[in-house]
């Protein structure tokens, strides 16, 4: 692995967790959206990633850190964001809301704040650790400068 790949692969990694915590605040501000511009209520979305460069097999991922063979990882990407259509919409009994059905329901977002703010604080703890191990590698290469000044 060059000295620039491990920078390469925590960077994606902050950048993902990054851009998870904006659609995360996205989600929190409009847990009380009940009509977007299409005059729906706002949906829940979901960020998704994956393995840049491709699949690699843990067997295969396995196999080359036992035997020495290097390390083919190189880092994460986004695969999209999707709308979450498993969690059902809260119906609330509000007749005097605006957005009201005609049996006096109003249906809120399938936002629930403890688990956006238990995701959030998932992400921020991803991109810390990435952080901290671009941190590492750079201070692993700042003293493999020294060593070849001296």
């Amino acid at each position: 692995m060059s000295m620039f790949s491990s920078f390469n692969i925590n960077a994606s990694g902050m950048t993902a967790q990054r851009y998870r915590m904006d659609i995360i605040s996205e989600n929190v501000a409009n847990a009380d959206t009940t009509r977007t511009a299409d005059g729906n209520p706002y949906r829940r979305k979901v960020v998704t990633f994956a393995e840049k460069g491709g699949q690699t097999p843990f067997g295969h991922v396995l196999g080359e850190a036992v035997y020495g063979h290097g390390y083919s990882g190189q880092g994460v990407k986004i695969t999209g964001v999707y709308e979450d259509q498993e969690t059902e919409m809260n119906m609330v009994y509000d007749p005097s809301h605006p957005d009201a059905d005609e049996n006096g329901y109003v249906t809120y977002p399938n936002v629930n704040i403890i688990t956006e703010m238990t995701n959030m604080i998932d992400a921020s703890r991803a991109y810390e650790a990435n952080a901290t191990a671009f941190s590492a590698s750079k201070s692993m290469v700042l003293q493999g400068l020294e060593i070849g000044r001296g």
